[in-house]
Order: structure tokens, then C-alpha cells, then sequence
């Protein structure tokens, strides 16, 4: 198998994730940083399953009149049809399509960290614990803000007229808490190198994590990571994610100069946080409006690296 190109510093990829990744080869990649979709209907691209129904993507009367936040989410769980049960499953068999890929081109003991959302989570472990790896830990980003909405119970039934109803339900909501943190989920690949990871460092660079470089991100060394966008950042991407963000979890488990892969790109943000951090990259994007995106970050922020 021939080597993937490897420019100076990285390079932009437009083009499918699977297809791509088979051009890499075995062992190549360093470090896997990547806010994959979650399934949860949030975009077009976010659709994962086979079925249709009257909440996907905003269709629903309600919906279209919830804003641009709400309105493309699908039916609240407890409203599920039985087709609707096989989403969480249906997404489970979507990454195990390309686990496996991610698994055979990282090398023995390097990590993967994937930004997954929590309804699931847990079908994103299962799948990536099928194709080899192992999880070693379940970080948690606490976003600078987060939109809520959950309607009053008791309004439901003042305005249907039943106020002995909402008297008695008064306090209770319909909906979901605040969504303040988003799952991380930590993974590593095996290391086969010796019988400690302390030889898999010495011959592959990776398997430890560098707590010095990290608590220049975090004020303390644990699993909650509280870094939020620096002025005038975002708007690139429905689901864009802060560069230091990307940059502490880069620093946290590669060195300079290793190869940190991105097979969900987005618009690049992997991309400049590892080339800030002299990491060569490979971000890989199918929607070719964000792969201009990307691009054209890359030039605007790091001119001499292009």
C-alpha cells in the first residue's frame, strides 16, 4: 500500500472518510482527534439511519416553529415508533464501518479521542470496542454555553384550560437538563511492544500522556475540561469546537512533529490546532463547502504553512 501524501505540514482532504483512510498505511498515524456526527438528525449530514418520520430535520408543525436550535431535532425518545428504536443500532453499524480502518492505521498503544454525543455514546463504545480498542476513559467538555429548552408541564395544561392540573404539576418540565457537557470518549489500540507502555513510548512515541503540556490548559489534571471559544471564534460549522480544545487533547497524547489524523474535518479546526502545535496533519472532509472552509483557515491563520 502506498503512503498517503504527506506535505510539509498536513494537508486538507476532500473526499469519503473510508475511501480515503485506505489509502493510509497500517500503523501510520499517530493520534486521532475528531468530533465525529452524532446521529442525532441535528443537520443533513447527521442523518445515520434508514427510516424517515414526520420530526426529521424540523418537518413537524411544532418544529418549525421552535428556531433554528430546535427544530431539527427528531421525536423525544419517549415518542419513538418502533422503526425509530433501530436508530441507536443503525448508528452502531455506522462507525463499526469505519472503526476498523481507524484501528489499523494508528500505531500499537496511540490514542483516539472522539467527541460523541450522549444519547449515543455508548453504541460509539461498542462499535469501537468490536474493531479492537480498548476505552480507557470518558472525558467530559463543559461548554461555555449551551441552549435549553424545556417546556413548563403546568402551561400544557393551563392552556388547555385544566388549572387543578397545572396547580398540581406546577415545577415539573418537559424535556431534557441543561446539556452542559459533551462525552469524549478516550480510546487506545493495544500496544504489542515489550510489556510495558513504557517500551511502546520508546519505539513508537506513544502510549503515555504528557500531563505538564495538558495543565497548561486546564488548571487541573482530571477529565473535566473546561475551555471555551476565544473571542470572535465560531459560526464555521454547526458543531465547530474551540482550536484550544483540540489543542489540549493533541498535547495531552502526541509529540511534535507525529501525524495526527481527522477523519471527520469539519471546518479544519484539528487541522490548525495540530499545525499550531507542529503536529503534521491529514484532515479529511466529504462536504466540499467546508473543505474551502478549512482551506482557507489554514491560509488566513497560518500563511507560511501552506
Amino acid at each position: 500500500m502506498q503512503p498517503h501524501p504527506d506535505p510539509r505540514k498536513g494537508e486538507i482532504v476532500e473526499g469519503d472518510c473510508i475511501a480515503e483512510l485506505n489509502r493510509l498505511e497500517s500503523e501510520f498515524v499517530h493520534l486521532i482527534v475528531s468530533d465525529i456526527p452524532y446521529g442525532i438528525a441535528a443537520d443533513h449530514w447527521d442523518v445515520l439511519h434508514d427510516n424517515t418520520n414526520s420530526a426529521l430535520l424540523g418537518s413537524s408543525p411544532a418544529q418549525q416553529n421552535a428556531g433554528a436550535i430546535f427544530k431539527n431535532r427528531g421525536k423525544p425518545i419517549n415518542g419513538w415508533s418502533e422503526a425509530d428504536r433501530q436508530i441507536p443500532l443503525q448508528y452502531q453499524q455506522w462507525v463499526g464501518n469505519w472503526a476498523g480502518q481507524w484501528f489499523r492505521v494508528l500505531k500499537p498503544g496511540a490514542s483516539a479521542f472522539v467527541f460523541a454525543g450522549r444519547r449515543f455514546s455508548h453504541r460509539c463504545i461498542c462499535a469501537m470496542e468490536d474493531a479492537g480498542f480498548s476505552l480507557k476513559d470518558m472525558l467530559a467538555w463543559e461548554r461555555p454555553r449551551a441552549a435549553h429548552r424545556a417546556q413548563r408541564l403546568s402551561e400544557v395544561f393551563r392552556r388547555r384550560g385544566d388549572i387543578r392540573s397545572a396547580d398540581k404539576w406546577n415545577g415539573w418540565k418537559l424535556g431534557n437538563l441543561r446539556p452542559t457537557f459533551e462525552p469524549i470518549l478516550w480510546f487506545v489500540k493495544p500496544y504489542t511492544i515489550g510489556a510495558t507502555l513504557a517500551d511502546n513510548m520508546l519505539h513508537h512515541g506513544v502510549g503515555a500522556y504528557n500531563d505538564a503540556a495538558f495543565s497548561r490548559y486546564c488548571d487541573k489534571s482530571e477529565n473535566v475540561l473546561r475551555i471555551g471559544n476565544a473571542p470572535g471564534e465560531g459560526g464555521l460549522h454547526p458543531t465547530q469546537k474551540p482550536v484550544r480544545l483540540m489543542q489540549a487533547l493533541i498535547e495531552l497524547a502526541s509529540q511534535p512533529d507525529q501525524i495526527v489524523l481527522d477523519p471527520f474535518a469539519g471546518s479544519g479546526t484539528t487541522a490548525v490546532a495540530a499545525a499550531l502545535l507542529n503536529r503534521r496533519f491529514i484532515a479529511i472532509e466529504q462536504d466540499a463547502s467546508y473543505v474551502k472552509i478549512a482551506r482557507k483557515r489554514l491560509e488566513n491563520e497560518l500563511p507560511s504553512l501552506i
